[in-house]
């Protein structure tokens, strides 16, 4: 399978960051902390080249907090800052121009060396649609400078957003690369809200999450729904569609003749999910 999805402000995005890119001193690259590799674009590496990277690990209220610590060491590995954070909380916000000027410490120090005094920091922030850019340039900023939504899609052109005496940021909207060769990424972008629904089928969807979940999160699934046989592993669809037809029992998502409407199942179970009430869970590993 492969997923074709992108607008064409998206393409125009690309092109604008392109042109921007010399007057950019960090790179500010937000990305969702459930699913780490699969909202990172990898047309993102290509446009920003060697730019200082700092890595923003945000909704990490919503993620497994050990999962998110090997997430952080796994980028610094590649040679990136990491931080994790949630814009819309605040939590870890207010380290994030410590942050920036740490990685740019070296030309800061050349600055004050020369005698010039360091202007505030031009920050590029970058990631993909509802991954909470608008929020976090709004916290940082103390002010609602960015339109929010959750759905992708809302921020449709680049603006500079001063935040304070530290940090200039330009925002951009978010970019999804062309296609999804690897269905398993689009279906965790589709899960935490990244894709809009109509993309891919919702219980397709549903029946993946609940094969991704259910060997580390099935104590999680079992509760929240009452399943009282999960097994371990769900190895392919069949077995995970006969999950989500007892979580659609269990919640009366059912339609004529007393069958399970797996479209209203799916609902509930992906809702939970980008809500919190199956509490603090992350869709991927990094050895994976």
């Amino acid at each position: 399978m492969t997923i074709q999805w992108f607008p064409g402000h998206m393409t125009r995005a690309k092109r604008q960051i392109e042109d921007k890119l010399k007057l950019i001193d960090v790179v500010l690259e937000l990305i969702d902390a459930r699913v780490p590799q699969s909202s990172r674009n990898p047309m993102i590496d290509e446009i920003v080249g060697s730019k200082p990277r700092l890595v923003l690990l945000n909704k990490a209220d919503l993620a497994d907090p050990e999962r998110t610590a090997v997430w952080s060491a796994h980028f610094r590995a590649l040679g990136h800052e990491a931080l994790a954070i949630d814009a819309s909380s605040g939590t870890g916000v207010k380290d994030i121009p410590g942050k920036a000027r740490e990685l740019l410490r070296a030309k800061i120090e050349r600055q004050l060396a020369k005698g010039m005094k360091p202007r505030p920091l031009r920050a590029l922030i970058v990631g993909i649609p509802n991954v909470g850019k608008s929020t976090l340039i709004n916290r940082l900023a103390g002010r609602n400078v960015a339109a929010t939504g959750d759905r992708p899609g809302v921020t449709k052109g680049q603006q500079w957003i001063r935040t304070g005496s530290e940090l200039e940021l330009l925002d951009t909207p978010g970019i999804l690369w062309p296609k999804f060769e690897d269905p398993e990424a689009g279906y965790r972008l589709a899960a935490t809200g990244a894709i809009k629904e109509e993309v891919l089928h919702i219980d397709d969807v549903a029946c993946f999450i609940l094969q991704v979940m259910a060997p580390e999160y099935g104590n999680v699934l079992k509760e929240r729904y009452g399943l009282t046989d999960l097994p371990e592993e769900l190895p392919d669809t069949q077995s995970a569609a006969e999950v989500l037809e007892a979580i659609g029992r269990r919640r009366g998502c059912l339609a004529g003749g007393g069958h399970v409407d797996y479209e209203k199942a799916a609902g509930v179970l992906l809702r939970d999910l980008r809500s919190g009430k199956l509490g603090r869970i992350t869709l991927e590993m990094p050895d994976n």
